[in-house]
């Protein structure tokens, strides 16, 4: 009777604002809770992104979203989970660019990154960017790079094996002709500390991790390793405007479904999702957490895939970066 009744409300509220979705009729999907697979721990910028939506669009649905942190394997264990599900529209994946780095580095995989999935919609990205500790010289990426040159194998510290700062820390070397000695850290915390601590000259870390050390003045925002410039250091030029113009690793969240998933069902999601990354309320989350919104449809999303494949299999072969 509860969700009965939630979903009356639902549907008067999607009637009264004009979302309802021709072809979704009552007793239609969704027609009970749905489970949201998340590949990494609760508390963490993937967690962030499956809650920031989690709320209104149970509103839009009438029913419940259970999120399931099924964390490991750098979120391996939670694809293996949504490739094997049914096509229903009852599991759906908190998916990360981990989908594109992962087939890259891991010499085995127990899923396609294209045949077992079905791409509905970026939600946002993260930007990453490179950080120095507000006791080291730098205040420009030339600055880092003339002091690599003088000093071969300065250290720069990562969150992890493969993650996006190592992608942009392997990039930014092939660009700035220079030689770093890369250091992976377990996780964000401890590699973002050693830079704050002054023991690591400079990392690069998407800026939601590391955006409360950045505006407390203890890390030194220098570059923004993306398209455009983050809204929260309006003042950061981005690696392209420094004269490094490295490839666009960061990282991003995204919806996803199991291969099959019926597209009257995908564009529900879609469409839903797009209104809500429009409301101004989402959006300030978004970019107060150092984000950007996305909101790339399906045929987009769809064409991403293959093409930071291959990114990052060349960047990673260049680098030598694998993971058994």
């Amino acid at each position: 009777m509860i969700i009965h009744r939630r979903g009356l409300v639902a549907a008067s509220a999607l009637a009264a604002t004009g979302l309802a979705r021709p072809g979704l009729a009552q007793g239609q999907w969704p027609d009970r809770p749905i489970r949201l697979i998340v590949g990494f721990p609760a508390g963490g910028p993937t967690d962030f992104a499956a809650r920031l939506l989690q709320e209104p669009l149970q509103q839009l649905w009438g029913q419940p979203i259970v999120i399931e942190n099924r964390a490991g394997a750098t979120q391996n264990i939670a694809a293996e989970l949504v490739a094997r599900a049914a096509p229903d529209g009852y599991t759906l994946f908190l998916s990360t660019s981990a989908h594109t780095t992962n087939p890259a580095v891991f010499t085995r995989l127990s899923w396609d990154p294209i045949r077992d999935f079905t791409p509905i919609v970026i939600i946002y990205s993260a930007p990453t960017v490179l950080f120095t500790g507000r006791n080291q010289p730098f205040r420009t990426v030339r600055d880092v790079v003339e002091a690599a040159k003088k000093d071969p194998g300065m250290a720069a510290s990562t969150s992890g094996i493969a993650t996006s700062g190592h992608f942009a820390t392997e990039d930014f070397m092939r660009v700035a002709g220079i030689e770093l000695t890369v250091v992976p850290y377990r996780g964000a915390p401890p590699a973002l500390q050693d830079v704050v601590g002054g023991r690591i000259p400079i990392t690069f870390s998407t800026l939601s991790g590391a955006i409360g050390l950045a505006r407390d003045g203890n890390l030194r925002p220098i570059a923004v390793a993306a398209p455009r410039r983050t809204p929260v250091f309006p003042d950061v030029p981005t690696m392209e405007e420094a004269g490094f113009p490295i490839r666009d690793t960061s990282p991003w969240y995204s919806f996803m479904g199991p291969a099959g998933l019926p597209e009257a069902i995908v564009q529900r999601i879609n469409t839903d999702t797009q209104a809500l990354l429009r409301r101004p309320d989402v959006i300030k989350r978004i970019e107060d957490s150092g984000g950007f919104v996305v909101g790339e449809g399906p045929a987009e999303f769809r064409a991403r895939i293959p093409r930071e494949i291959a990114m990052n299999t060349e960047i990673a072969r260049a680098a030598n970066i694998k993971v058994e």
